[in-house]
């Protein structure tokens, strides 16, 4: 296993990206074709949507890339795994208006991700995390690694928070 990103990321409206050489990035679009499955967007290509529940503010944020399938840890709260495939050698971590990234160095080649978070419903109630404040609770971890594509997967889900991006992600409208 690979630590990619080990860091406090700066989130804004409640997400954070990866590009890896795709399209735009469209909210609407990335849950296309997930049918139930919110928290990560696949649905363009060479792009992710990752929401956390703090709308504005640095979160715990670990990016991991495994040669193989990691062990689930029903320890995290909520959890979804979806497709992903870089168009691009330029794969990264990036937050809202390219304020900072972070390089992924992920292949061309297909990959499962599969995306944890726990203390979600904690940022949303906190909402805005100031920059002289103390961590908040909540957590999130992306995991990376070689798979063949199949259908996004939820596979937990416990909070108020990650329920509303499941229900969002049933019938995403634009």
């Amino acid at each position: 296993m690979k630590v990619l990103v080990s860091d406090e990321v700066h989130v804004e409206y409640g997400q954070i990206f990866v590009e890896g050489g795709g399209g735009e990035l469209d909210l609407y679009n990335a849950f296309t074709g997930q049918e139930g499955v919110g928290l990560c967007g696949g649905g363009t290509d060479g792009t992710l949507i990752v929401q956390t529940g703090l709308y504005i503010g640095r979160v715990r944020f670990t990016a991991e890339l495994h040669d193989n399938p990691p062990t689930l840890d029903e320890a995290w709260e909520e959890i979804v795994e979806v497709p992903f495939r870089p168009v691009s050698q330029e794969t990264k971590l990036q937050q809202w208006n390219g304020k900072a990234s972070w390089g992924l160095g992920l292949e061309e080649r297909d990959y499962r991700v599969r995306y944890s978070a726990s203390g979600m419903d904690a940022g949303r109630s906190k909402n805005v995390r100031e920059d002289d404040e103390p961590q908040t609770d909540d957590r999130y971890l992306l995991q990376f690694w070689p798979a063949p594509l199949e259908p996004a997967r939820l596979l937990k889900q416990t909070g108020g928070a990650a329920a509303y991006w499941h229900n969002f992600a049933t019938s995403p409208v634009g």
